[in-house]
């Protein structure tokens, strides 16, 4: 059954289920003209989209019926209990109707000629047909009376003049009340009380009454750390079991709360396919939109947070990128341009990819327009790379179109792209190629009410770092001391290959604090395509945290995007990492920090990826992309069980398989294990390892292939060889099923 069939139903049986309060109230009360209304609305609304759907037998009887109330409304047939009778019998043939629609999915052959008699006696005869044509369906306008033709499916046979089907076998025929008949039976194997109606199925809410739901889970999720927090020093105590079953309880509870509040991101792209047809109308041009991953789910706060964002992306890429079409003719490429539109989760987050096959972003002339509006100075600009140069579009007011337009090149709207998606704890990136097009790629978070955080120190104060901003974790130890430099006033750490600015966040929050002079703390923060390290004293474990509001008193302060209470009672803040860059390094820092990059990194052209390194206890080292990473974790002994020959752990509301990387690994040998979490939700596995080495930037290039199960190739990573491996290998071992590519 379709979504619009679906949703047909639910509205029709909502419908019903007061028709029959109303009609019986409009027998005590006959002159009140608000019931007739209200009645004869229900009719026609049925009687209207039946047309849309082609359900013709189930429009006759609604026809029928509404032609009857309408003599009521019109006052030319009295309220009467005879009367009453006959519309009741309508109303009753059309429940029959969709009573077996919900539960075959399509309307039932056969006739409804003893309720449609008793309608038409009232009318002095029979009615005309509904339909406008024999091989079309019509809808009628309420407010206006205009009836717009509706083309039905061509395999669907003419209906008869007299508004009846064709005959058919009396069996076929859906019963009405006023014969007495029981209902169609249900299907073979379900009973009638097993069988649950469309309407049954869903139930309408409000929306502050949801907001109000997760309020309170929130409260409960704060409850529950809490007592973990008390019990967790407590071997043998009787209050652990119960706070085990309470932690899995509230955890089931908190994912199903916000399952309520999440909607298909296609809900935000509603009007799209008309604003690229309007764009492609108004400058001659022809652009097919493509969107896929409609059903994707998030939270309908960011949903609407990401509407305006994406309308503008969309509009760029129609007015930018996609060329005209003689001018694509003439590059070899097809006269229509193509705006891809896709949404998938990858690692606990959304991300939404907006690719055109256009003209790409000419690089050049974006490197010359920073020189002239001079973020950057000519020397430095010319050893950035691409994704250096293409950071630039984001500035305010920032644009190389040669003239305006109606619809952009003023530079506003990128700029405020990125505040907006950085405002949710978001992040955009830029690719292009040039004559071949450009990909904007937005990553967000699921949800902003309960979010994963990592707990960190600074001058004896503890914070939370939205772990959505969090790229990795860097000990500086005091060997490393010498990767420390100072560049311009503004200090940076040499992490591989490239110079990292650092934000020490008990200095920029004026905290009593002891000069380090050996070992350091480095958080690397992602805000859009900026990175930063922020310093800190120490960095405790990953807590699910609830997002409180801030009080009016300390909202002005930007490094600050909220607070929570901790497990133990405190009240601590949660740091904002787009605050705090804009505090820390405001614009007069950015050139430095750019020339800072251009003169410790050679421009490189090629694309380079996250590579997480690990040791499984073989010769070489492994290695997977970061991306098809979820989380990095360590289990205990205690945690792991054995069922159905293989180990699995309880891990965030379900059961995650934990497969050795290595055959020859005793998993329990090392307590706790580290433990790489690959996949998605549904189609996750935990890979067991050694030792957690590093994360690096390569160009991921295997130079040999793979002789091993799991291992995809060879390739040189750090200068050494290394196993890349293939988490579909692995995600197959713990019995998934991978039809579908992995992220």
């Amino acid at each position: 059954m379709d979504d619009l069939l679906r949703d047909f139903l639910t509205e029709s049986n909502e419908g019903l289920s007061q028709l029959d309060r109303d009609i019986v109230e409009l027998e005590r009360q006959p002159d009140s003209t608000e019931l007739i209304n209200r009645i004869f609305r229900a009719i026609h609304t049925i009687k209207g989209t039946c047309g849309f759907l082609d359900l013709t037998r189930l429009e006759r009887v609604a026809h029928a019926t509404e032609s009857v109330l309408v003599l009521v409304r019109e006052r030319k047939l009295g309220v009467s209990r005879p009367v009453i009778d006959d519309v009741l019998a309508g109303v009753d043939a059309i429940k029959a109707i969709l009573q077996v629609i919900e539960t075959s999915g399509a309307e039932p052959p056969g006739t409804d000629a003893e309720a449609i008699a008793r309608l038409e006696a009232r009318l002095g005869g029979p009615t005309p047909a509904p339909e406008a044509d024999a091989s079309r369906g019509t809808i009628e306008l309420f407010d206006t009376g205009e009836v717009i033709p509706v083309h039905a499916p061509p395999d669907v046979a003419p209906a008869a003049a007299s508004g009846t089907s064709p005959a058919v076998p009396a069996e076929a025929a859906v019963p009405t009340a006023s014969t007495g008949a029981a209902p169609s039976p249900a299907p073979k194997g379900e009973s009638g009380d097993q069988r649950q109606g469309v309407a049954d199925s869903s139930l309408r809410v409000n929306v502050v009454l949801l907001d109000k739901l997760m309020n309170l889970v929130g409260e409960l999720v704060l409850g529950r750390n809490q007592l973990i927090q008390l019990t967790a020093g407590q071997e043998g105590s009787v209050f652990e079991a119960p706070v085990q079953h309470l932690n899995r309880v509230t955890t089931d509870l908190q994912e199903a709360v916000m399952k309520t509040r999440m909607q298909p991101v296609g809900a935000a792209w509603g009007k799209l396919p008309r604003l690229v047809r309007d764009l492609a109308a108004a400058s001659g041009k022809q652009i097919e939109l493509v969107m896929s991953g409609a059903e994707t789910e998030l939270d309908r706060q960011i949903l609407q947070a990401i509407q305006d964002p994406l309308t503008h992306m969309v509009r760029n890429s129609a007015d930018h990128g996609i060329e005209a079409p003689d001018v694509r003719v003439a590059n070899g490429k097809g006269r229509a341009g193509t705006i891809h539109l896709n949404a998938f989760h990858e690692g606990g987050h959304v991300i939404l990819e907006i690719r055109d096959d256009g003209a790409g972003i000419n690089v050049d002339r974006v490197r010359q327009k920073a020189v002239e509006r001079g973020l950057v100075k000519a020397e430095a600009a010319a050893a950035l790379s691409e994704q250096q140069v293409l950071r630039f579009i984001f500035e305010p007011g920032f644009s190389t179109a040669a003239q305006v337009t109606n619809v952009s090149g003023r530079g506003v709207g990128m700029d405020v792209v990125r505040s907006n998606i950085e405002r949710i704890g978001g992040a955009v990136e830029l690719a292009s190629r040039m004559g071949e097009g450009a990909t904007v790629r937005i990553k967000i978070p699921l949800t902003l009410a309960i979010v994963s955080a990592l707990v960190v120190t600074a001058g004896s104060q503890v914070f939370a770092i939205p772990q959505i901003g969090v790229v990795e974790l860097v000990r500086v130890t005091e060997e490393q001391q010498g990767r420390v430099q100072e560049m311009h006033g503004t200090r940076f750490y040499r992490l591989r290959d490239t110079l990292l600015p650092l934000v020490d966040l008990a200095a920029l929050l004026a905290l009593n604090h002891a000069t380090r002079t050996t070992e350091a703390n480095i958080v690397v923060c992602q805000v859009g395509a900026l990175r930063f390290g922020l310093v800190v004293d120490d960095v405790y474990d990953t807590q699910e945290i609830v997002v409180k509001p801030m009080g009016r008193l300390v909202k002005h302060v930007a490094v600050y995007s909220g607070c929570t209470i901790l497990g133990d009672g405190r009240v601590i803040m949660i740091l904002d990492p787009a605050g705090i860059a804009a505090t820390a390094m405001p614009s007069g820092q950015s050139e430095r920090t750019r020339e800072a990059e251009a003169h410790a990194a050679a421009s490189d052209s090629g694309e380079r990826e996250s590579v997480l390194l690990f040791d499984a206890g073989f010769a070489a080292l492994q290695a997977v992309p970061l991306r098809q990473v979820a989380r990095l974790e360590e289990f205990t002994s205690a945690q792991l069980e054995e069922a159905d020959g293989r180990l699995l752990v309880q891990y965030r509301g379900a059961l995650l398989p934990v497969i050795p990387a290595n055959p020859a690994m005793d998993v329990r040998a090392r307590d706790p294990r580290p433990v790489v979490v690959l996949g998605r939700d549904g189609q996750a596995m935990g890979l067991a390892v050694d030792e957690i080495r590093d994360i690096v930037e390569e160009h991921l290039k295997l130079e040999a292939t793979a002789r091993r199960p799991g291992v995809r190739g060879v390739g040189v990573i750090g200068g050494r060889a290394t196993e890349v491996i293939d988490p579909r290998h692995f995600l197959a071992v713990a019995g998934h099923d991978l039809q579908e590519e992995q992220p």
